[in-house]
């Protein structure tokens, strides 16, 4: 099982050095990835947890870690596709996986945060509709060297777009959620399965439905990479997570992503450091 990390680019750090700084310590530590998350506005949850201090932008701070490590996979945990214009997410992205030597991997969801959808003036009704659009527009671009797609929305036909991605043939897209509608976009259109908030026994019977999914559509199971993020609370003991990461484990899980529940630096890098020298090496 590979292991990543979230580094707290969601959780209203005031100094953004110190956030960034936990990235290539996080990979000196031996951590396999480091993951990002996606929101616009500080509404909902986001709002009662940092009220109005800073939420960076993922793909920027991402950008800044391609340049400050060398051996992590960079990943967002996960974007909501349908906040962002597809077309301008697979420049950035594909420039950034160039910059990055070929090690961004995209977790993607449809979202479902109501107040941020209506903030934005999307139907929250459309979320499935456009997730699954963006995903096919952006294999497109990436794949095709005179690219064309065709929708209510779109028009694009026989034009040029580069650069294309540094990974062949394309970006991974991990999905996120575990709805079934989730669960058949992992198996026809993902390359990995990306839930959170899922127990063992749960991640194991979605893995299934989705690799029987795959193979009754012409897809080889196999090819999928199964991961999911685990929260940590602040005071977590090490022995028990060791016992509930050794769960996933055993429920099929390839790439565990670590999400650390606080803004506190000193408590992230802590725990960081424990999990690694402690619990990481009971599972390699």
């Amino acid at each position: 099982m590979n292991f990543g990390i979230t580094i707290p680019n969601n959780w209203g750090v005031e100094d953004p050095q110190e956030v960034l700084d936990m990235g290539p310590r996080a990979e000196e530590l031996g951590y396999d990835s480091l993951w990002v998350m996606d929101h616009l506005f500080n509404v909902a949850h986001v709002r009662s947890r940092i009220y109005d201090k800073p939420y960076y932008h993922p793909m920027s701070v991402l950008s800044y870690l391609a340049a400050t490590t060398r051996r992590a996979m960079l990943g967002t945990s996960v974007l909501v596709l349908p906040y962002h214009n597809p077309v301008e997410l697979a420049k950035y992205a594909a420039t950034l996986d160039q910059i990055s030597g070929g090690r961004l991997t995209l977790g993607v969801g449809a979202g479902a945060t109501t107040e941020e959808f209506e903030l934005l003036g999307i139907p929250l009704r459309s979320r499935g509709t456009l997730t699954d659009e963006s995903i096919a527009i952006m294999k497109e671009l990436w794949t095709n060297s005179r690219p064309s797609f065709k929708s209510s929305r779109w028009n694009i036909e026989e034009t040029i777009f580069t650069p294309k991605p540094k990974q062949a043939p394309h970006i991974p897209f991990w999905i996120g959620g575990s709805s079934p509608a989730a669960l058949r976009r992992a198996a026809h259109s993902g390359d990995g399965w990306h839930p959170s908030g899922i127990s063992p026994e749960d991640f194991s019977l979605g893995a299934r439905e989705i690799r029987e999914q795959a193979a009754a559509a012409g897809r080889d199971p196999a090819s999928l990479t199964m991961s999911v993020r685990v929260d940590v609370a602040p005071s977590s003991d090490l022995g028990q997570l060791a016992a509930t990461l050794a769960a996933y484990q055993t429920a099929g899980v390839e790439h565990v992503v670590l999400a650390i529940g606080t803004g506190d630096m000193s408590v992230i890098n802590s725990l960081a450091d424990g999990i690694a020298n402690e619990v990481i090496p009971q599972l390699r």
